[in-house]
């Protein structure tokens, strides 16, 4: 039975990855999260509660045994407290360690960027000195479709360089590769960054661009659509991203052996280090994103056209063939099955008990 430490256990891709985990039901989970107020803490509390994590028994640096799990168990850390973190995972022992925890919005890097550097640079080394000192087979960590920039050639591979970010946010997602190869050189320490390109699916954030939509619609709000709709996405579904980041935690990076120093590739090294793009390789336009959601709710989006914000890009689309390769598994999901699943569980979310949405930092 392998012990895993999984961060940022009350956030999105955290809970879908713990929940398939748990349904598997052959290893030892431990969920780490600080729970900030990013956005509504009641929705993270929630999610907690899907795996019998009581709101009321979270206490800071206090382990809280599940209720409805026997292998899982959750504890609430900054991980920025380096001390406390390091000394925490040389206790445990983990064999693997996916770090998810992150300060996520690439324009709320713009309003405070000190945010952005506590948690995914500060917090990310915690990480990578308790990894290094406590024997950890592999750390998988999330990074971001976000380096890629300024670049225009698509679909974006790993082999494309990403000097040129666009915002903070990506900029600390940079940070984080460049550090985990660091400690995959140095120390032997296996590491592998995922660069997600745009997930949605049911308990996704509140700022997250299909939840803003079917909000506005069913109020009967406008909806925000910058670049007049022209904006292509490679959408991919939280189930599907929660899978492939299952099957990738047991095959842990290696060095490889065709990599030449004087040319040298970038999305591996002769240290056991890797990184891939994990998307749905099917980029959609937002517009028929946004038909898809109409779809759903059966009622139809007043839209706002507006420019393009400041830090965002016209078009993403993931060459992820060398993860798929890797782990034997692709995105298997269709935007208008995902839209329509995370709809059926926002109505179901929201009409329960009357929750209303508590706006956050974000």
């Amino acid at each position: 039975m392998a012990k895993i430490l999984v961060t940022g256990a009350a956030g999105f891709i955290g809970f879908h990855l713990i929940s398939n985990l748990l349904v598997e039901g052959s290893h030892q989970i431990m969920g780490l999260d600080v729970i900030n107020d990013y956005y509504d803490v009641n929705l993270k509390y929630s999610l907690l509660a899907e795996h019998g994590i009581r709101r009321e028994e979270i206490l800071s640096d206090h382990h809280i045994q599940s209720e409805r799990y026997p292998s899982y168990s959750f504890i609430q850390v900054d991980l920025a407290q380096h001390d406390y973190i390091v000394a925490f995972m040389l206790k445990e022992k983990f064999d693997y360690v996916v770090n998810l925890a992150a300060q996520a919005g690439v324009r709320y890097s713009m309003e405070n960027p000190r945010a952005y550097t506590k948690s995914n640079i500060d917090g990310f080394l915690s990480i990578l000195e308790g990894c290094r000192h406590s024997d950890v087979k592999h750390l998988v960590y999330a990074s971001s479709s976000s380096v890629y920039g300024l670049n225009t050639e698509m679909p974006l591979s790993e082999q494309q360089p990403t000097q040129h970010p666009m915002s903070l946010y990506a900029a600390t997602k940079k940070a984080n590769e460049m550090m985990a190869h660091t400690y995959s050189h140095l120390y032997n320490l296996p590491t592998t960054g995922l660069r997600f390109f745009t997930l949605y699916g049911p308990w996704g954030r509140p700022d997250m661009a299909l939840f803003l939509f079917t909000d506005a619609i069913l109020k009967g709000k406008a909806i925000k659509v910058f670049n007049h709709g022209k904006m292509v996405r490679d959408f991919t579904y939280v189930a599907d991203i929660a899978e492939s980041v299952k099957r990738l935690i047991f095959k842990p990076a290696q060095p490889s052996v065709e990599w030449n120093g004087q040319q040298p590739k970038a999305d591996c090294s002769s240290s056991p280090y890797r990184i891939f793009n994990i998307g749905n390789n099917n980029p959609v336009q937002l517009d028929d994103y946004i038909s898809a959601v109409e779809d759903a709710l059966g009622k139809q989006a007043i839209r706002q056209m507006l420019e393009m914000q400041p830090g965002d890009v016209p078009a993403t689309h993931a060459d992820s063939q060398a993860l798929e390769e890797w782990i034997k598994f692709k995105p298997q999901t269709t935007v208008t099955e995902g839209v329509s699943k995370f709809v059926e569980w926002y109505v179901e979310y929201f009409s329960a008990n009357s929750r209303k949405l508590i706006k956050g930092g974000g």
